[in-house]
C-alpha cells in the first residue's frame, strides 16, 4: 500500500476536503485521557498527552484548549516518505499569511488551519493544483 511520492504528481492530484466541526489542541496529564473521550489524534509527548478533538467534547470535559481550527484532509494517498509534499504546502499557506498544523495519517494528511481562515486555505490548495497542471 505505497503511496504516491512524486511530489509533481502529489500537488497536480492534489484535492481538499473541508471537514466538519471545530476542533482544537488540548494536553492532558499521560494516561488521563477520559475514557470515553474520541479524539482525531492522539499523541504522546515528554509533558504529557496532546490530543486534537471538536472544540464541543473539550468544553463537555472542562479541558482547557488552543487554537480553534479547522480540519482540511487532503484527498490523495501520499507515501511517508514523501519528500517536501508538507513542506510546498506549509510555504504556500505561509505565503498567504496562514499558519498550519500538518497531521499525517497513513493513507492521507490533514491540514489544521485557524478557523475563519479555511476557505482561504481551500482556495490557495486549489490554486496549487491547478498551477502544475
Amino acid at each position: 500500500m505505497t503511496g504516491e511520492t512524486n511530489l509533481d504528481e502529489l500537488i497536480r492530484s492534489l484535492s481538499a476536503c473541508l471537514v466538519e466541526g471545530l476542533y482544537v489542541f488540548v494536553t492532558v496529564p499521560t494516561d488521563q485521557q477520559p475514557a470515553d473521550l474520541k479524539p482525531r489524534m492522539v499523541f504522546e509527548e515528554a509533558e504529557g498527552t496532546t490530543l486534537i478533538l471538536l472544540k464541543s467534547e473539550a468544553e463537555a470535559y472542562a479541558l482547557p484548549y488552543e487554537f480553534p481550527c479547522r480540519m482540511i484532509t487532503l484527498n490523495i494517498h501520499s507515501s511517508l516518505e514523501a519528500v517536501g509534499f508538507m513542506a510546498r504546502i506549509a510555504s504556500e499557506l505561509a505565503n498567504h499569511e496562514m499558519g498550519v498544523n500538518p497531521v499525517s495519517g497513513f493513507f492521507h494528511d490533514h491540514l489544521f488551519v485557524p478557523d475563519g481562515r479555511e476557505h482561504d486555505a481551500m482556495n490557495v490548495l486549489q490554486q496549487m493544483s491547478k498551477s502544475t497542471s
